[in-house]
């Protein structure tokens, strides 16, 4: 995935409140919906599409899906983004 389809997926403010989630650390998709007023559903479509852009990555434990940010992604973002910034002249 580009960086059209990761800011496509920052677009929405559903996805941005599930990454500053998962910035705490792993979640559960249960523990996910706990903190919206949305179906299940919607929750599932919009984590498939954090994943779709590889900004979240899944694990399974028993009988749970966990989620967590992936930094990396982020990181090349941000390296990205930096270059728009400081000394024009360099």
């Amino acid at each position: 995935m580009g960086f059209q389809d990761t800011f496509k997926a920052l677009a929405d403010p559903a996805r941005r409140k599930i990454l500053m989630l998962l910035r705490n650390g792993s979640m559960t998709a249960g523990e996910i919906a706990n903190n919206f007023e949305m179906s299940a559903a919607t929750i599932s479509y919009h984590l498939s599409q954090l994943k779709k852009c590889d900004l979240v990555r899944e694990s399974k434990f028993k009988n749970y899906i966990i989620y967590e940010l992936n930094t990396s992604v982020f990181e090349e973002l941000m390296l990205w983004l930096s270059q728009f910034g400081g000394d024009k002249n360099e």
